[in-house]
Order: structure tokens, then sequence, then C-alpha cells
């Protein structure tokens, strides 16, 4: 269980690390009101979760420990979005569409109202 912890936590800041980069990097180079480096974080973060999941059943002789460093890890400090999408596409191959597109557009506009209402509580 140690080992597992240390490998989440060492893929973690290793992620939140390369997130803050990347944001960095986006700010300095694209001054415009769209947010790019968030953007960009979530599409890479996505697409790194994807070719992990698929190596990990290629290469990985599905080693929990790959998996945890990388995409709980990893791809979890770098982007929780990432697994976000992954879930969704699993509900997809489970050809459980109601509750993918309920799972989406709660996640959305519950995230939304959660993070505004945090706003609002902090301003009393």
């Amino acid at each position: 269980m140690i080992k597992n912890i240390l490998l989440v936590g060492l893929g973690g800041a290793l992620g939140s690390i390369a997130r803050y980069l990347c944001q960095r990097w986006f700010a300095a180079n694209y001054i415009h009101s769209f947010p790019w480096g968030t953007f960009a974080v979530n599409i890479i973060g996505c697409l790194l979760i994807g070719i992990f999941w698929g190596l990990s059943f290629k290469t990985f002789d599905t080693t929990e420990s790959w998996k945890l460093f990388l995409m709980t890890g990893l791809c979890g400090g770098f982007t929780t979005f990432s697994a976000f999408t992954l879930e969704g596409v699993g509900l997809i191959k489970e050809e459980k569409m109601g509750l993918f597109f309920s799972y989406v557009a709660a996640s959305v506009l519950l995230g939304l109202l959660a993070t505004y209402a945090g706003m609002k509580l902090t301003k009393l």
C-alpha cells in the first residue's frame, strides 16, 4: 500500500509541475482572454491517459505500478479532466449512453455551480 501511495504521489507531483510549466508557457506566449494553457493541459492530458491506457495492456504486462504512476499520478496531477474523459469513454464502450450524457452534463454544470458557490461562500 505504501508503495502505491508513493507511486501516485510522485506521479502527481511531476504532473502538477508539468501543468504549471505548461500553463506558464502558454500565458507568456499567447496573451489572449481564452485560457489556452488550461485548454492545452486538458487535451494533452486526455491524449496521454489514452496512450498510457492503451500501452498498459500491450507493454506494461498490466502491472498496477505503471498504471498508478502514469494514469492516476502523472495524469491526475496534470489534469483530472483526463480521468473524467477516460471514465466517459468507458461508459460509451459499455453502451450506457444515457448515463454517459448524464455524467458529462452533471459534471460540467455542477462543477461550474460548485466553483461559483465556493467563490460566493468566501465573500460572505
